[in-house]
């Protein structure tokens, strides 16, 4: 990411086309139009974010470089269609409002395998495993997860175990905490 910048930077709100954190980038479609912008993953990173997911609203700092319009920082990101119910049995009963009443754990991924659609982290402290689907993942606008990734999660007893009902980029604690 050593183009030259060929105008002011400018914050713009947009869409998540697509983003593929094993190639390290994706495309944002900016509200008011334009072409795509790319979003690279460093730019990703120093946001507390290794993936995105798509349709995911995203506010960005962008800015003209030779080689077209690109992401130089992440202001925001919200899931996309946060208000869908999810389809998965256990966590069908789940009310948003609930969802934020429970306390951010600080975790560690496990593992996570996206075309099998789960994966597994652990609470900072505690070998239990906790169930992390990815429609969650995606509801919490995240893509994917990498083994040994920070993150936090609002979890809930489940029939089988403890499952994620939100998953959080590691900086949500911090934050949170502070409130």
């Amino acid at each position: 990411m050593n183009e030259e910048s060929n105008g002011p930077a400018r914050t713009v709100t947009g869409r998540v086309k697509w983003f593929d954190p094993t190639k390290g980038f994706g495309f944002v479609v900016a509200e008011d139009g334009g072409p795509d912008i790319l979003l690279h993953a460093n730019v990703l990173r120093n946001f507390g974010q290794s993936s995105v997911a798509d349709s995911a609203l995203v506010e960005i700092v962008v800015q003209q470089t030779d080689r077209g319009m690109q992401a130089i920082q992440v202001v925001n990101i919200a899931p996309p269609d946060p208000d869908q119910p999810i389809s998965l049995p256990d966590l069908a009963e789940a009310d948003a409002e609930d969802v934020s009443n429970i306390p951010l754990e600080p975790a560690r991924v496990k593992w996570f395998d996206k075309d099998k659609g789960f994966g597994f982290a652990n609470i900072f402290g505690s070998a239990d495993d906790i169930f992390v689907h990815i429609e969650v993942l995606r509801r919490s606008g995240l893509a994917d997860l990498q083994p040994g990734e920070a993150i936090c999660i609002r979890a809930i007893m489940g029939p089988r175990g403890r499952m994620a009902l939100r998953v959080s980029p590691w900086e949500c604690a911090v934050t949170e905490s502070r409130q």
